[in-house]
């Protein structure tokens, strides 16, 4: 049985739909009943530690897609559970969506890195860390234009290996369905080219005139974002600025585990304007 968590999130949506019809697929919500009802659900949450012993039982792979965004500790207690909840219920494999190795001077890193440390030092699960890149939707969300057709996103001349999300639920299916190809492995899976604002300009056909840091950080406080997201977000634009997330520069182990070229990430970003 192959059981896939946060299946009313994007990410764990897509993976859903690529597995529908699959014999022995069984769904982990928080929220079973927003579930297609076509497809096996169980009760899923993190902050209700008591829920995974019966949700992971007769579980052989576990797709723990990263529960969510919170504070450090908050999301290193829900992963924490849920590893250990994998353990006592005989789970054999655990595949976990982590954070892209060059992401480590991101705000919301360190909750991965705990996390992969913890899968490392389990005495009876075999793992597959995917080490995710920053969507190109996220890319196209951060770097939108304003009102005044300008994109004013603090991104400076720098850039980001951006990856199609559609692509890693890819990658998340491959691997999950044949586990014991893939024991042990951390695979980088960040986009080929590298893009910054001028580049989502020009596709969008608008202006790019990029504005500091402080400028984003009081937009983002003076929005519904919570407290805690707000350096999560300014630290994203610090990071792509200064030359941290744009990549190897060529194909990766996107590419290999896709076997196709990946989905061109100025077209996602287009299709979703």
């Amino acid at each position: 049985m192959l059981l896939v968590t946060g299946v009313n999130g994007g990410l764990g949506a897509l993976v859903l739909e690529r597995l529908a019809g699959r014999e022995g697929v069984v769904a982990g919500s928080r929220t079973p009943e927003r579930v297609p009802a076509d497809v096996p659900a169980r009760l899923v949450d993190f902050d209700r530690p008591d829920t995974l012993d019966t949700a992971f039982r007769g579980v052989r792979t576990l797709l723990l897609i990263s529960a969510g965004a919170a504070e450090d500790d908050v999301v290193i207690a829900r992963h924490g559970a849920a590893v250990a909840a994998a353990e006592r219920a005989g789970v054999e494999h655990l595949v976990y969506t982590s954070l892209s190795g060059d992401g480590d001077h991101l705000p919301y890193a360190l909750a991965h890195r705990w996390t992969e440390r913890r899968l490392r030092a389990s005495a009876s699960l075999r793992w597959t860390v995917l080490r995710n890149g920053l969507y190109a939707e996220l890319l196209g969300a951060i770097a939108a234009p304003g009102p005044d057709g300008v994109i004013s996103a603090p991104l400076g001349d720098g850039k980001l290996a951006a990856v199609a999300r559609a692509d890693l639920a890819d990658v998340a299916v491959t691997v999950a369905l044949a586990p014991s190809e893939h024991v042990g492995r951390t695979y980088e899976l960040v986009g080929e080219r590298a893009l910054g604002g001028a580049e989502v300009a020009e596709a969008l056909g608008v202006e790019y005139r990029p504005g500091r840091l402080e400028e984003a950080r009081a937009a983002v406080a003076a929005s519904d974002a919570l407290d805690f997201q707000v350096p999560m977000v300014v630290g994203t634009y610090s990071a792509i600025a200064h030359g941290f997330l744009a990549g190897p520069g060529g194909p990766g182990d996107l590419a290999a585990l896709l076997d196709r070229e990946p989905r061109p990430a100025l077209e996602v970003i287009a299709a979703g304007r």
